[in-house]
């Protein structure tokens, strides 16, 4: 029997008929050999409820193909634990968790099976974060410094907790979930798409057009509407000038926080140019609204074009100018060279995805492995790739990544004329029946994916949702180990992960 059914990231919805149900100990023994191998990382793993129990559907993806694997199966979990992936490749993990914190699926072997967050409607309610298991060590010499869960200003809860000797951090271990808003729940309680669409934007608010590109792209799958070159190419644009603006946010930030003043203004005045081509674009700084599912409340007009164009061109040249000043600066390179180092090895291990992976050396980036929507036409996208895996390596690629998207919609634009055949939203298109449809989008933070499932009717009955930070969380605590507990800032703004991406 075939393990898994092979798609694509531009194909149409998938029938539910179609996906292999297979025996849970044939895909463990399948996974144990073939996640060895660089090229497999998984892209979704859930459960849903079914007639039998429960039912479980996982999505691989080969990077070196570009295929899309789907598979699922229906165990007996109840009489007997599955044995844990992750107990053989950690990549498994948060999708392990997740499982176990909202059905109580025993995973065998497991090195630590916590729950990935703290919802509203997780199995156990007797398991809160007052009861949180927390890595300890004893010794003497080490003390515990817990930052969190509140923090200052507008940033998200999140409890961070390092096990220190002196100044050198032995162990961190980030705790979240404390502001579940169950969004998935919400994305199947009516089947009103305009209400789904701003859920979508909402799920991440630095990351609106990201999420909502997911969502637009996988509705259009499940009705089997072809949306044309010209929304592509203008939906390349929007995602990538959200990806201009938060480089263009956390270098700023990363020069904050060692004091470097000048740099920080001048990146949030350039900051500023961005997000307010995007408003004067679509009305909205952060790109909502304009991203629909089947068409376009804003199509691109020559007047805005231009505007799009002068702002981008004036950003990337005077954003250059402080790209190759913070490159000679010496007292900041001595702080981000050689800090907060994560190898390829380890980013392949915990399944690391983009901007962060691509700075260890893992080519990890759907715009060239699974490319959709203007990315997989004649359009040619080559990843910034660093190898150091550290801070500085961090930073120059969201450096090398702000020229390179506003070299991207230069080259979009030059020659292209505004579309008198961008069709309004459509809201109402029939949905594919039992069916899974899936998206994967390469959001500024990395791979976004969508998963869902619809019933005989047509509606969307169940919803997933995966936020790149999802994986690289553990990435953060990694780099910091044998770090001074003062450069977590640093290390932290490098990553830049979602609190809310990954509680939804």
């Amino acid at each position: 029997m075939e393990m898994f059914y092979r798609t694509n990231n531009t194909a149409s919805a998938v029938a539910i008929a179609d996906i292999p149900v297979v025996e849970y100990e044939a895909l463990y023994n399948d996974l144990k050999e073939r996640m060895t191998d660089a090229r497999y990382h998984v892209a979704h793993y859930f459960a849903t409820e079914a007639e039998a129990g429960l039912k479980f559907y996982m999505i691989l993806l080969d990077d070196k193909t570009g295929e899309v694997l789907i598979t699922s199966f229906v165990p007996d979990y109840y009489a007997e634990g599955l044995a844990s992936l992750t107990a053989v490749h950690q990549q498994f993990h948060p999708f392990e968790r997740e499982i176990f914190e909202l059905y109580a699926v025993p995973f065998d072997g497991h090195p630590w099976l916590k729950p990935l967050r703290f919802s509203f409607d997780r199995r156990d309610k007797e398991s809160t974060m007052e009861s949180y298991p927390f890595y300890a060590i004893e010794g003497e010499e080490l003390h515990e410094v817990n930052v969190g869960p509140i923090h200052a200003g507008i940033i998200e809860p999140g409890a961070f907790r390092f096990i220190c000797d002196g100044e050198q951090v032995l162990h961190l271990e980030i705790a979240l979930g404390y502001q579940h808003r169950g969004v998935e729940s919400e994305m199947v309680r009516n089947n009103n798409r305009l209400r789904q669409t701003l859920i979508t934007e909402s799920i991440a608010g630095d990351t609106a057009v990201g999420h909502a590109t997911a969502y637009a792209e996988l509705v259009e799958k499940l009705a089997g509407t072809d949306i044309g070159d010209d929304l592509k190419r203008e939906r390349l644009v929007a995602i990538e000038l959200e990806r201009i603006a938060m480089h263009l946010a956390d270098t700023g930030a990363l020069a904050t926080d060692i004091g470097f003043q000048l740099y920080q203004v001048a990146c949030e005045a350039l900051r500023t140019v961005v997000i307010n081509t995007t408003q004067a674009w679509c009305g909205n700084r952060f790109g909502k609204s304009v991203i629909r599912p089947c068409g376009s409340n804003f199509p691109l007009t020559e007047e805005k074009i231009a505007t799009i164009r002068k702002n981008i061109a004036d950003v990337r040249r005077r954003y250059n100018e402080v790209r190759e000043d913070i490159l000679e600066a010496q007292t900041l390179l001595v702080r981000f060279e050689q800090c907060g180092l994560v190898s390829t090895q380890e980013m392949t291990t915990i399944g690391g995805v983009g901007q962060a992976a691509r700075a260890s050396g893992l080519k990890r980036d759907i715009r060239a492995t699974h490319p959709s929507g203007f990315y997989a036409g004649a359009f040619n996208h080559t990843p910034v790739m660093r190898t150091d895996g550290d801070v500085m390596s961090r930073l120059a690629t969201r450096m090398d990544e702000v020229l390179q998207s506003a070299d991207y919609i230069e080259s979009v634009l030059a020659d292209y004329k505004p579309s008198e055949h961008i069709a309004a939203p459509d809201y109402n298109a029939p949905l594919k029946a039992d069916a899974l449809s899936f998206s994967l989008v390469e959001g500024w933070r990395g791979e976004i994916c969508h998963v869902a499932l619809t019933n005989a009717e047509g509606n969307i009955a169940k919803y997933k949702v995966k936020d790149p930070s999802v994986h690289n969380w553990l990435g953060l605590a990694i780099a910091v180990r044998t770090e001074g507990i003062s450069d977590f800032p640093i290390n932290n703004k490098s990553f830049n992960l979602s609190y809310c991406g990954h509680d939804l």
